[in-house]
C-alpha cells in the first residue's frame, strides 16, 4: 500500500518529496527509507524521545480489540466521520497513533474511496497496523515530533487515545479537513482502578485538550458515549497489559488481583468524541 500512499508523505530530515524506488522511499536530496519486509516504514529522523508499545502489549491489544470489546466506539467514531467530515477536503485519511489500525480499519470501511496512512511509534504495531486493512500505509513515526506528512494532506484525521501535537495536527490537516479525537472520561474503566490499581483518567483531561487544540482548531461536534463491557479475567488481563498500566504493574500481583475478581465482570467504558476544524 505503501507506493499508493507515498504522494503524501515528506522526508523527516529535509522535507523533500518521497518516491519509492524498488524496496525503499527515497528523497531527491539522497536520504532513503527501507521498506520492512512486514510492509511498513520507518520515518523516524532520529531517536526515540518516549517508550514505544512493546510486542506484548500490542498482542494484548490486537487480541482485546479482536473480541470487540471496544466495536462501540469504533461505531461511533465511524458515525461521527460520517455526519463532520466534509466531502470536499482533499487527502488522505491520517490516524495518528493508531496502534494495530483497529479504529482506522473501520473508519476505512465507510470511506471506501478513501487511501489511508497509519502512524505510530512502535514497531510492532506498525507490523500489524500493514497487514490491517488494503487501503492503509503504515509508517513508524513520533507524534511529538514533525510529522512526516506533506502540508494539507490529510482530509481526515483520527486520534483514539493518543497524543495530540496541535500545530502538526493543524499543518497536515486540510482547510476543509476534520480532526476527530476520542479521549477516555473520568469515570472511564472506574471499577478496576481501586480492584487493581490502575492510573486514574486526569479530571482536567479534556480542558487539557481544549487548551491544547483551542489555538488552531475549533469545536464542530461532541459526543459522549458510556456503556458497559462484560470482561472475563483473560480479557481484564489483555485490557491492562494493552496500555500504559502495563507499564507500572507487576505482572504476579496483577494477576492475583484479577484472580480474586468475580467472573464475568461489568467494567464501564467512557469516552468523548470530538470533531474540529482547522481554524483559517
Amino acid at each position: 500500500m505503501l507506493n499508493h500512499i507515498v504522494r503524501y508523505l515528506h522526508c523527516p530530515h529535509c522535507t523533500a518529496p518521497l518516491a519509492m524506488k524498488d524496496r525503499a522511499l527515497a528523497c531527491s536530496n539522497g536520504h532513503s527509507f527501507d521498506v520492512a519486509k512486514q510492509g511498513y516504514v520507518n520515518l523516524l529522523p532520529g531517536a526515540v524521545k518516549y517508550s514505544a508499545d512493546t510486542r506484548e502489549m500490542v498482542d494484548a491489544r490486537a487480541e482485546f480489540l479482536s473480541a470487540g470489546h471496544y466495536a462501540p466506539i469504533a461505531d461511533a467514531l465511524v458515525a461521527l466521520a460520517r455526519d463532520a467530515t466534509d466531502s470536499s477536503a482533499e487527502g488522505c485519511v491520517l490516524d495518528i497513533g493508531g496502534g494495530t489500525g483497529y479504529y482506522q480499519s473501520h473508519v476505512m470501511d465507510a470511506f471506501p474511496e478513501a487511501e489511508g496512512i497509519l502512524l505510530d511509534i512502535s514497531k510492532f504495531a506498525a507490523r500489524r497496523a500493514a497487514k490491517a486493512h488494503a487501503r492503509i500505509g503504515a509508517v513508524v513515526a513520533d507524534a511529538w515530533q514533525a510529522l512526516p506528512l506533506q502540508d494539507a494532506s490529510a482530509a481526515l484525521v483520527v486520534n483514539t487515545f493518543a497524543p495530540r501535537n496541535g500545530p502538526e495536527l493543524r499543518r497536515v490537516l486540510h482547510p476543509r479537513g476534520t480532526l476527530l479525537v476520542v479521549t477516555p472520561r473520568t469515570d472511564h474503566l472506574q471499577e478496576l482502578i481501586d480492584a487493581l490499581d490502575l492510573m486514574r483518567v486526569d479530571e482536567r483531561k479534556e480542558q487539557r485538550l481544549s487548551d491544547q487544540l483551542a489555538p488552531h482548531f475549533s469545536t464542530t461536534a461532541s459526543r459522549a458515549l458510556t456503556t458497559t463491557m462484560t470482561l472475563d479475567h483473560h480479557a481484564l488481563t489483555q485490557l491492562v497489559g494493552m496500555g500504559p498500566n502495563a507499564w507500572h504493574r507487576d505482572g504476579e500481583a496483577l494477576a492475583a488481583r484479577i484472580a480474586a475478581l468475580r467472573e464475568p465482570y461489568e467494567v464501564t467504558l467512557s469516552v468523548t468524541l470530538t470533531a474540529y476544524r482547522p481554524l483559517v
